[in-house]
């Protein structure tokens, strides 16, 4: 199956049987990105969150009480 990055417009291919080409083909809000584009935003959003500043807004879990 032939992708392209969504950031950087590289076209790659990946194997039709994984796991991620599944999820491009039955879930159109996913979309791909190159390992090189993924790497550089994981290290960009790690750097934020060193320095205190960046908050990374996630789910809360609930506290159930028992």
């Amino acid at each position: 199956m032939k992708v392209k990055c969504v950031l950087c417009d590289k076209i790659e291919t990946i194997d039709d049987e994984s796991l991620k080409a599944k999820q491009l083909r039955n879930r159109p809000i996913h979309t791909y990105m190159c390992n090189t584009c993924y790497n550089r935003i994981t290290e960009k959003t790690n750097k934020r969150l060193s320095t205190g500043k960046f908050r990374l807004y996630r789910e809360r879990k609930k506290n159930e009480l028992f």
